[in-house]
């Protein structure tokens, strides 16, 4: 006797999972759309759509087949929707749509013919698998991260590779069509691997979500949220490591500490959109005019501090002053408005000798940019380290 599986216990073992896994992800409640609401909602679907295969030949045949097959289809757009919201892109409507149309028609009209149901079943669904996996891979929004995308993919794989296959054997007639109800090789193949794409598949979306937390998380630990550059902790990160070289090679360091001139009344003026725009515009002008080996990060609030290896002290103080000129030539757009902006620019640096620590470069800044504000704003000075 041929190995199959009671087709019953193996689509309400399907339902559980797909609800189960449902319930889960609709306890993730992540702060962003990602998509995770929509593949909830999906498996929602699919667990009735399960349940409807299960009633077979106990309810009319135009719900356990035209209307379980919509809700199988409008499961596999759901997935389509859940991948382009998790890249922030807009619903493809129509590829989610039409698909469902043609799916409910063509089942409708056939749902006296079993062959040709698995046949429709075998080219609709991996279409809509299909795109979801080319909205996934292809194009400038495929994943950064790709270990959950290549888990989820597999379980969509393993669905469209099944279909396909059953699809092509009901065509060929090699396989036997007796109905969804009666147990064979082929429907256990089919039914155990849906209940596995299930999990599969959905343990990779969540994977998905959190591996993009991940690389969100690292990036902001050395990253400031407004202006994209280096904050205070990946500066002083880089300072240690920069003064420890300094040090062993004998070579100079300097140091640039940057505030924006009557920044305040640019948030009182304009608000404060308008102040996070004009960080980002000063922050994208430093970084346009640095070499690769400098570093520009927010030191706080308006300041920033430039790092810079290798350079002697009239060599930062050259480019200070063609970075101050820089900001005061280039104003910031802000809602079709022209917001004037300057900045005051302390320098300092040394060679640095065995046991110098960046603290004294960092001070001698401070002191300096204090000097350039207290003369006028708009200017550099300079002050060598004590």
């Amino acid at each position: 006797m041929p190995l199959s599986l009671d087709v019953p216990t193996m689509l309400l073992m399907t339902a559980a999972a797909s609800l189960a896994m449902a319930g889960a992800l609709a306890a993730v409640r992540p702060e962003r759309r990602e998509g995770i609401g929509l593949w909830a909602l999906g498996l929602v679907l699919h667990t009735i759509t399960y349940v409807l295969f299960t009633l077979r030949g106990k309810v009319p045949d135009w719900a356990s087949i035209v209307l379980a097959n919509m809700l199988l289809s409008c499961t596999f757009a759901l997935v389509l929707a859940a991948v382009h919201q998790f890249q922030g892109r807009a619903l493809p409507w129509w590829r989610m749509l039409v698909p469902v149309v043609v799916m409910t028609v063509l089942y409708a009209v056939y749902i006296d013919d079993y062959r040709m149901r698995l046949m429709i079943a075998g080219v609709v669904p991996p279409v809509q698998l299909g795109l979801a996996l080319w909205s996934l891979w292809v194009g400038p929004h495929r994943p950064a991260q790709r270990r959950g995308a290549a888990m989820f993919s597999a379980g969509l794989a393993l669905q469209v590779l099944l279909l396909g296959v059953r699809g092509v054997a009901a065509a060929t007639y090699a396989i036997p069509v007796e109905g969804l109800m009666h147990g064979n090789l082929t429907q256990s193949f089919t039914f155990m691997a849906a209940f596995m794409v299930v999990i599969f598949s959905s343990l990779g979306f969540i994977l998905m979500t959190k591996d993009r937390a991940d690389a969100d998380n690292r990036y902001f630990a050395g990253h400031d949220a407004v202006t994209g550059v280096a904050n205070r902790r990946a500066l002083l990160l880089a300072l240690d490591r920069d003064v420890a070289r300094a040090v062993r090679t004998g070579e100079w360091y300097s140091l640039l500490m940057l505030d924006i001139d009557h920044f305040k009344d640019v948030n009182d003026t304009h608000g404060h959109r308008a102040g996070d725009r004009v960080l980002g515009h000063v922050a994208a002008t430093l970084c346009a005019r640095l070499r690769a080996q400098d570093l520009v990060g927010r030191y706080g609030g308006e300041e920033f501090l430039v790092l810079l290896p290798g350079t002697p002290l009239d060599g930062a103080v050259e480019l200070a002053d063609a970075l101050r000129a820089a900001v005061a030539q280039t104003p910031c757009m802000h809602e079709g408005h022209a917001i004037p902006v300057t900045v005051s620019v302390g320098a300092s640096g040394a060679r640095l000798a065995p046991g110098a620590h960046w603290d004294p470069l960092l001070q001698a800044a401070d002191q300096a940019l204090y000097a350039a504000k207290s003369a006028g704003r708009n200017r550099v000075e300079a002050t060598a380290p004590k």
